[in-house]
């Protein structure tokens, strides 16, 4: 597979608070710890203090969560070096969209594999284990219940609500027999197995055994145990909030909008079939939308009995995830990398090391059918990025028999007129309003006849215009990335091999956008 790589700027396609992150712009330095570099990853080794209690549950945990899967040597071999106190992980994290959904879970994943083998050979001392943390605890259904495929929409439809990863996976049945090809991966993941978590973590598992990727699963009682006094402290002082709040003001203050916000609480209420916010009124607490109701007592009780019940917002799961986890670095998305730069504070708090922070790998795979047609009108890899409008006009410019663009008359037109109010000046003043009447009217006529023109020419190349559209509508779906939108089976079912060619074609500490050509 041959790759290029192109300035993320020269995308168009990602903010400018997250580019100027990438570009190490000194007023957001105050906003996070190291830069994504590998020669970084020493020094945050040193900064990394993780208990050996924690590592124990973790490994407990973990063990518990994958006696029902089958674990290749790689995944074995990370889950014995997690006992190790010289083992690190990598992690990332994501929704458990149904089939994995778009695209960039799969470059996500990528990334910390990539990482932790470039780790591995810079610092042969240390084990580092790649890790996909699954937001099972989420509870927003509409994200995750669809995925596009080969052009069409595929919906989940179910009345399942609360935390997702204890969906069970009725209904998926009915999607799976929708689908135009068999997909007997899915189906082994939906169908043999109880609900969403143990599917993903069945997939992720199938797809990237032979890389070890470790899935975890932190909506557990133990693991939520060693989260206790955090939990007991949010509950009590609200600190998250205003360190949050503090952080928020001084980013505004640098010019640049903050992704998330922070509440009072930033921890839900966790049942079967719902995830509730706590909310603090006159010393009590609510959870809202229920009737549930909690003094400051039974609250710390219910905490102490049941940790399980306490399930962190986007505010509080970063640091839920660095004190369970003996990590190093989070690899996500451009908005993910954003809200993290909010929370530098929260973690200075809770004396808890802030991880580097390192982008996801950024891909678009062209196949070999998309080349040649970018081979036939002469596009460039950075042209596919540019609108299509804009190659449509190029190519008519290049192409055309006739010059469309009448600027040269319209500037000729403008110099007569200019001529006549002059002269209008000198003999009647009040004719200058009638001129200039005049002047817009052949004007706006001059524009219709370019428009004609412009039309003429199009139709006389309709066949090469529809195919640039659809190249890029073929890549760029919905005029966005393709990353954004297609799922990784619009690959996959035709070439098993995909994510190995994925994996060898990525760079974790290239910040670019990697294009990927088929051979």
């Amino acid at each position: 597979m041959q790759v290029e790589k192109i300035d993320l700027r020269d995308t168009q396609s990602f903010s400018n608070f997250f580019l100027d992150y990438l570009d190490d712009k000194s007023v957001l330095k105050k906003f996070y710890g190291l830069r994504p570099k590998v020669e970084c990853f020493e020094e945050q080794i040193s900064r990394k203090q993780f208990a050996d209690e924690n590592r124990k549950v973790l490994c407990q945990v973990l063990e518990e969560q994958y006696a029902k899967v089958s674990q290749s040597a790689g995944v074995k071999s990370n889950l014995d070096n997690l006992k190790e106190s010289n083992t690190y992980t990598i992690t990332t994290g994501h929704q458990l969209n149904i089939f994995t959904g778009p695209l960039y879970f799969i470059y996500k994943i990528a990334t910390v594999v990539n990482a932790c083998k470039t780790l591995k050979e810079k610092y042969p001392a240390y084990n580092f284990v790649p890790v996909y943390w699954m937001a099972s605890e989420d509870h927003d259904f509409d994200e995750i219940s669809y995925f596009n495929l080969f052009g069409k929409k595929y919906q989940w439809q179910t009345d399942q609500k609360g935390a997702v990863g204890r969906f069970k996976n009725d209904g998926l049945k009915e999607l799976l027999e929708s689908l135009p090809e068999k997909t007997e991966l899915f189906e082994k993941a939906y169908l043999e197995n109880d609900n969403l978590a143990d599917a993903v973590r069945f997939y992720v598992n199938e797809l990237f055994a032979d890389e070890g990727v470790v899935v975890v699963d932190a909506d557990h009682p133990k693991l939520k145990r060693l989260f206790a006094p955090v939990i007991k402290d949010e509950l009590l002082r609200s600190r998250s909030n205003d360190l949050v709040e503090a952080t928020n003001r001084e980013i505004e203050e640098a010019g640049y909008s903050p992704q998330i916000y922070s509440r009072e609480i930033n921890f839900f209420y966790l049942q079967e079939g719902s995830r509730e916010r706590i909310l603090k009124e006159d010393n009590a607490y609510q959870v809202n939308n229920t009737s549930l109701k909690f003094t400051e007592a039974e609250i710390l009780s219910e905490l102490d009995n049941h940790p399980e019940r306490f399930s962190p917002n986007v505010v509080m799961r970063p640091l839920y995830q660095e004190l369970i986890l003996p990590n190093l670095a989070y690899v996500g998305g451009p908005a993910e990398m954003i809200y993290w730069l909010q929370l530098p504070k929260v973690f200075e708090h809770y004396e808890t090391a802030f991880p580097i922070l390192l982008p996801r790998n950024f891909a678009l795979y062209i196949n070999a059918a998309s080349i040649k047609k970018m081979e036939k009108f002469e596009l460039s890899t950075t042209d596919i990025f540019r609108d299509a409008e804009d190659l449509r006009a190029a190519y008519l410019s290049e192409h055309g028999e006739n010059e469309m663009n009448l600027n040269g008359e319209v500037d000729d037109l403008k110099e007569v007129y200019d001529m006549l109010i002059a002269k209008a000046e000198t003999v009647d003043a009040s004719l200058k309003g009638f001129i200039a009447a005049e002047h817009a009217k052949a004007a706006k006529g001059l524009d219709n006849i370019a428009k004609r023109l412009k039309k003429s020419e199009e139709q006389k190349h309709e066949t090469a215009l529809n195919q640039i559209g659809g190249l890029k509508e073929k890549l760029f779906p919905g005029g966005g990335l393709q990353e954004r939108h297609d799922n990784v089976l619009n690959f996959y079912l035709n070439n098993p091999n995909f994510i190995k060619e994925i994996l060898g074609s990525l760079d974790a500490f290239d910040l670019r956008m990697h294009v990927l050509k088929q051979g």
